[in-house]
């Protein structure tokens, strides 16, 4: 389970996240969508700590933190809760000199000083869950960029971590390699990976989510599942706001 309690995130004199609490279950997927600038990125690098909060409290599983303005907590405490995360980029983010199982053994070998032998058995699996094992020894150069997020995703999966977190995973990719993306997610999904997933793309979330939240200028709108939100939402702003990229996305 990840509780998020009271979340505020402050940049200066703007507030990009008022008073946001969560629950998200274990083994569920829970879609973060909204206009752009409404906090959907921030929440979800909120989850493991990129982003410190002002304020609140994050917990996952066992670990939790409490934070307050002025107090700076200790990298170790933030450090379990990042070993609880696994984080996928918009932009891939692979090191560019490293093959595909490479950028997946990386993080075993470097921080969770595993084996070689281990570190490679255990990418050889993930590449091969995410439709890329034949693609093992190519360089992120060689690849589509629905090839390079699929190895994204199997790098971030490669400790094991509690919740998978994706930052606009196909916003990068056109609809064909987009879909390549949402096939794996879906897979992961059916097999009960917990994710948090910050999107614009409607159809990926309704697809995958078993709850939606909707956010808009840093608070939530609206909480529910993907069919209560896409299709019968209770509150004015979240129908407009379903509608217009529905009407986007079907151009």
């Amino acid at each position: 389970m990840i509780t998020l309690s009271h979340i505020v995130k402050r940049f200066g004199d703007a507030t990009i996240l008022n008073d946001i609490s969560l629950s998200i279950p274990e083994g569920s997927v829970t879609a973060l969508v909204g206009p752009s600038g409404g906090g959907k990125s921030t929440l979800l690098r909120s989850i493991n700590l990129l982003e410190q909060p002002t304020s609140g409290r994050v917990q996952i599983g066992a670990h939790g933190i409490d934070f307050t303005p002025g107090r700076k907590v200790a990298f170790a405490e933030l450090q379990k809760i990042r070993c609880e995360t696994g984080m996928v980029f918009q932009n891939f983010q692979l090191f560019p000199h490293r093959t595909a199982i490479e950028n997946v053994m990386e993080g075993l070998i470097t921080v969770q000083k595993w084996p070689r032998d281990k570190a490679h058995a255990r990418a050889t699996e993930l590449l091969q869950k995410v439709g890329m094992a034949h693609k093992a020894d190519a360089w992120p150069s060689e690849l589509s960029g629905g090839q390079q997020q699929r190895v994204a995703i199997a790098r971030a999966l490669a400790p094991s971590p509690k919740v998978l977190l994706c930052d606009e995973p196909t916003s990068a990719l056109d609809p064909e390699l987009a879909g390549e993306v949402v096939d794996v997610l879906s897979q992961l999904a059916a097999e009960g990976t917990t994710m948090v997933i910050a999107t614009h793309d409607l159809r990926l979330a309704s697809k995958i989510a078993s709850q939606v939240v909707f956010l808009e200028a840093g608070v939530v709108v609206e909480t529910g599942t993907g069919e209560q939100i896409f299709r019968n939402p209770e509150r004015e702003r979240t129908k407009r706001f379903v509608s217009s990229i529905s009407a986007a996305q079907a151009l």
